[in-house]
């Protein structure tokens, strides 16, 4: 039973770190800080975004420890925890990029067929 319980704990875990990484403008300001750090202003600018939509969206990746937050006075300043998330959505999008050129390869081999 404890087993049970604890792979449970694990899935919530890891699906809580993945609902993370589900919005868009959060996978830009990880990239954003890969970087370098930056504070919630700039972080808005640089993306177009406004000020409580990007607090909102760094308070998600920080509760689920994907950035953290260095204060010097009364700025915070926002940095990437770990140089492998990165890496991670690097690859993703690599396998994303290698799925969508081969569907379109096969929809190019079925016009020509069709023509």
């Amino acid at each position: 039973m404890v087993n049970a319980a604890l792979q449970q704990e694990i899935t919530q875990l890891e699906a809580n770190f993945c609902a993370a990484l589900s919005d868009p403008n959060r996978l830009l300001i990880l990239y954003a800080l890969n970087d370098g750090p930056r504070n919630v202003t700039e972080l808005a600018s640089e993306l177009g975004l406004n000020q409580p939509t990007t607090s909102r969206h760094l308070k998600v990746l920080r509760e689920r420890g994907l950035v953290y937050t260095v204060r010097s006075g009364t700025t915070i300043t926002y940095h990437l925890s770990d140089i492998r998330l990165i890496q991670a959505l690097d690859l993703l999008r690599s396998a994303m990029r290698d799925r969508l050129s081969r569907q379109a390869n096969l929809i190019n081999e079925v016009t020509q067929e069709n023509v």
